[in-house]
């Protein structure tokens, strides 16, 4: 099915393996402290700035195209953006890319540190190219901010719809002064019943801000604003969906040779940040509605597309066993649908486990020389929902067999750490390595990014276990037969 795809994926990762950089994620932590005084050198200016900003989800998505301009007298390749401390620890996803040469890639991007007195924290974006001396490159800046949306008001009965309130600056916040800016709001509907609105003397042309058309509401544009300048506004429009948050996700990926499987564990622990009960939930209520089905602000279900050659699912909590779960096999996808024990509504918790099996030859391949292998696997496969899933934290950790040696890895989604350990299984010599992997603020539309490892085994590794299995066993009955042969009377019986 996916063979010739994923063979010539794996070709292509070997050759970036070769290469001195082999973990593409670079660890978003601050590596350098500055004072608080600290200001970055007025190198750069923004010709034109459009942030757009996607509330369509469960989180707001920002996307910045920027048009920057070097007006210094050398070459520059280091871009600040600023964002308040309290905002860093929350942003997720942060990538940069050439908007009009994308295909080049992400640029590497860091965080830079300031002591505890600085209001203010800094992404730093290294130019694979320094720009020279007055000329002009365009960057697309996108990110997600996770727990950003706050339930007003906080809490509604079982069947009110829920609004929710996004609050920001119009002025889109920079180190750098920007000739002209403007920011885009899309909202999932029309119903935005409030919104802060500017005065016109803000507005370059002189209209009211925002300006509205069907779902989407546009402040500005802007001229000539000064850097750190911010002007706070704030939104609130109806989002009668989940606000679905994991504080915690571990995903074991654990791969078998001898039996050419991949098995796969993943532990949720969930919560919903939407608008808490007004009242006690009522079942009877919630059992009336489930035939009109309207929508809801709570968390009734979750679907899980598996990959096809998925097998033996299974879904428990902490009681036990879910039987409320489906299912279905595809020709694309099997997709696995889940249903909580009971709906999780605002503020409320649900913890649980689901696994599955996998053909190993769909994701594994070994190079024609040497004792190479090559796996390729989905770093985030989780829910698929309209309204989105935000990850506060997930550790993924990938058990490769015993013996196995040498692990690199290569992926694109930002992490935080990553270290090769040893894992013990039942009638395991020497133990397993298993690759663990750590990333903070992942969103669901990380899904499609895909985690490359490479490690040796060789042949003789393979054999180590049923060896040692078949040693054991000798040891035993040798053992058995010693201990049998051995006299263990008191004095010898005396003839009659």
């Amino acid at each position: 099915m996916r063979s010739l795809p994923l063979f010539s994926s794996c070709l292509a990762a070997l050759s970036g393996f070769a290469c001195a950089e082999l973990n593409l994620s670079q660890p978003l932590l601050s590596r350098q402290v500055l004072p608080s005084t600290f200001k970055p050198p007025p190198v750069f200016k923004n010709v034109n700035l459009v942030r757009n900003t996607n509330l369509d989800k469960a989180y707001p998505r920002e996307t910045i195209n920027v048009i920057i301009e070097n007006i210094d007298s050398k070459p520059q390749s280091k871009y600040y953006l600023p964002f308040e401390t309290s905002l860093i620890s929350r942003v997720g996803g942060l990538e940069v890319k050439d908007k009009k040469d994308a295909d080049k890639g992400f640029f590497k991007v860091e965080v830079v540190g300031l002591d505890a007195q600085s209001s203010t924290e800094f992404y730093l974006i290294h130019l694979p190219t320094p720009l020279a001396p007055k000329q002009q490159q365009t960057l697309t800046i996108s990110y997600s901010v996770l727990s950003a949306l706050a339930p007003v008001p906080a809490k509604i009965g079982q069947s009110e719809k829920q609004y929710v309130q996004y609050t920001f600056s119009a002025y889109t916040p920079s180190a750098y002064v920007t000739e002209k800016q403007k920011t885009k709001l899309k909202f999932p509907s029309g119903d935005v019943p409030d919104y802060t609105t500017l005065p016109a003397d803000l507005n370059a042309e002189k209209k009211a801000d925002p300006q509205k058309q069907g779902s989407t509401f546009t402040y500005g544009p802007y001229n000539d604003v000064p850097a750190g300048a911010e002007q706070d506004v704030s939104v609130r429009y109806e989002f009668t969906k989940p606000l679905t948050h994991a504080t915690l996700l571990e995903r074991d990926i654990e791969v078998s040779h001898w039996g050419g499987n991949l098995a796969t564990e993943e532990r949720y622990w969930l919560t919903n940040q939407g608008a808490e009960l007004k009242n006690h939930f009522s079942r009877v209520e919630w059992q009336k509605t489930q035939y009109l089905n309207p929508p809801s602000s709570a968390l009734k279900g979750l679907n899980l597309p598996l990959h096809p050659g998925a097998m033996d699912p299974y879904f428990t909590d902490d009681i036990g066993n879910v039987s409320t779960s489906r299912f279905r096999p595809g020709k694309k996808e099997n997709l696995l649908e889940l249903k909580p024990r009971y709906p999780v509504f605002g503020g409320w918790k649900y913890s649980f486990r689901v696994g599955w099996n996998a053909d190993l030859s769909t994701y594994l391949r070994k190079l024609s020389m040497g004792d190479t292998y090559v796996l390729k696997v989905p770093f985030l496969e989780g829910p698929r929902l309209a309204e989105g899933i935000q990850y506060s934290k997930v550790h993924l950790r990938v058990i490769l067999p015993e013996g196995a040696t040498n692990v690199k890895y290569s992926t694109t989604v930002p992490l935080v750490d990553s270290k090769t350990t040893v894992h013990h299984t039942f009638m395991d010599t020497l133990g397993r390595s298993a690759l663990e992997l750590h990333a903070i603020n992942i969103m669901d539309e990380f899904r499609e990014r895909d985690l490359i490892v490479t490690y040796d085994y060789s042949w003789t590794a393979g054999y180590r276990k049923p060896i040692v299995i078949t040693l054991g066993m000798f040891a035993v009955f040798a053992a058995t037969w010693v201990l049998g042969s051995i006299d263990t009377s008191i004095g010898k019986s005396k003839k009659a």
